[in-house]
């Protein structure tokens, strides 16, 4: 006899409160398999499809494309019945869900009695159907329950318990047995920072574990601001646009760092013409082209070996700074979807080709909205080229809670003063907006000076090399 289980939206950002409906991806009366995608969503990181933890017959959706759910509203219910294969479910356990039972061909099927109407209900309506909301059977040999806020250990051969979908994926395309990792969240519940962790330690030598950090006393105070603004009152006319979704995630972050961290931007202008030249020489050769970003970002890496200190974040309960010992590179970038920062990871470690094919492909996963969480999270420093949208110069808002950000206006000839000779040269302006509590103004023009000079001379790098 089936059962009609409710499946309710999971925690897909550790932490994120609310996703809207992009698309639905199957229709009532849909077959599915276990861990099969069933409505793609955006939250306030990225566009996800989210899979389905049983497999059976769609017996009703909650929510028209275009609303917006809490996490824990039910998305859609499933009639289940015995397994035909003898499988038992999936053996990885999402909150609340089991997940990872290989996929079926969908097809099209009738409900028959076990389907309800089909009527999809608004978020505070009532159920579409009153009976949909069926406990769980008990767990078996091989599973984990299928509610409760959390999942218990995994025994050995047993089912390993993961916070949300983007976790599993993030394991399974680089290959990684969540059964071999101990979870640090509640009962053993593996994070995403569970998984980071791991691959870093994968890949990283023993001496440059993931994260550890150098804990220096602050200098300064790191209290907080004063209470937000009060809303503004409604205005007869006009068009109101909701903060929500991608364009609120930045509204909320750029308020947080203005309120919190005392900035200061300093900027030169310098000549860019060698730098220009020595990447058309490197384009002239056979293999991959370089991007411009990207020797931008291998001179920002370059630059952050020398000053460590704009490195870093501010522990402001702790009253500590804490020097990073990895660069995590982000740079903005404009998509239809509103500015995001993807972050280039292991930045330092990276070659121009390496770096160029990173920026392409995040680049891409921005414009496509496919960017994961974990790819617009843990930025250590960001690198802004603003001179994409014609302008010289900017004081942009440091992304919180990191303490630096170098600005890069639009290269164009200018007069300038070359071997004592006035000559047209390729001029850009740089500017750097820093964190006045990691350092004072010597460090941060000392920083800015040195990028110049490379910008100026790239030779300069070769000390470094």
């Amino acid at each position: 006899m089936a059962q009609v289980l409710e499946f309710k939206l999971p925690d897909l950002g550790e932490g994120l409160t609310e996703a809207e409906i992009v698309r639905w991806l199957v229709q009532v009366g849909d077959v599915v398999a276990v861990d099969q995608p069933v409505v793609e969503v955006e939250t306030a990181k990225a566009m996800v499809e989210v899979p389905c933890p049983y497999g059976g017959v769609v017996t009703a959706r909650f929510g028209e494309e275009g609303a917006e759910l809490p996490v824990g509203a039910p998305l859609l219910t499933v009639a289940v019945g015995e397994p035909e294969d003898g499988t038992e479910g999936s053996g990885n356990v999402l909150v609340g869900y089991g997940t990872q039972a290989p996929a079926a061909r969908r097809r099209r099927v009738r409900a028959g009695t076990a389907a309800v109407d089909g009527q999809a209900r608004r978020p505070g309506t009532a159920d579409a159907a009153p009976h949909a909301r069926v406990a769980a059977p008990p767990p078996t040999a091989g599973t984990a329950p299928v509610s409760g806020p959390t999942a218990a250990p995994a025994p050995a051969g047993g089912p390993v318990p993961v916070i949300s979908p983007l976790v599993r994926k993030l394991a399974r395309d680089n290959d990684l047995d969540l059964r071999q990792l101990t979870g640090s969240g509640p009962d053993g519940l593996i994070l995403r920072a569970d998984v980071e962790n791991a691959l870093r330690t994968r890949t990283a030598p023993a001496d440059t574990a993931a994260g550890q950090a150098v804990r220096t006393p602050a200098g300064t105070a790191g209290g907080q601001a004063g209470a937000a603004p009060a809303t503004a009152p409604r205005a007869e006319g006009g068009v109101r646009i909701p903060l929500k979704g991608v364009r609120g995630a930045v509204a909320d972050k750029l308020s947080r760092s203005r309120r919190e961290i005392p900035d200061a931007t300093c900027w030169v202008d310098a000549d860019a013409t060698e730098l220009m030249r020595a990447r058309a020489a490197m384009n002239a050769t056979s293999g991959p082209k370089i991007s411009l970003l990207a020797l931008l970002a291998r001179i920002c890496t370059a630059a952050l070996a020398r000053f460590p200190e704009l490195n870093s974040t501010v522990d402001t309960e702790a009253r500590e700074i804490v020097r990073l010992d990895r660069v995590h590179l982000g740079f903005a970038a404009q998509t239809d979807r509103g500015l995001v920062v993807p972050v280039v990871r292991d930045a330092h470690t990276r070659d121009a080709e390496s770096l160029t094919a990173e920026f392409a492909r995040l680049t891409e996963a921005a414009r496509t909205g496919t960017l994961t969480p974990g790819e617009l999270t843990g930025g250590t420093f960001t690198l802004n080229n603003y001179g994409v949208f014609g302008v010289d110069g900017s004081t942009p808002i440091v992304n919180h809670p990191e303490a630096a950000m170098l600005g890069v206006g639009r290269i164009v000839p200018k007069p300038w003063v070359h071997e004592g000779e006035l000559a047209v040269r390729q001029v850009v302006q740089l500017s750097l907006t820093f964190d006045h509590r990691v350092c004072d103004g010597g460090t941060a023009g000392g920083f800015l000076r040195y990028v110049a000079d490379c910008v100026e001379q790239p030779a300069v790098l070769l000390r470094t090399l």
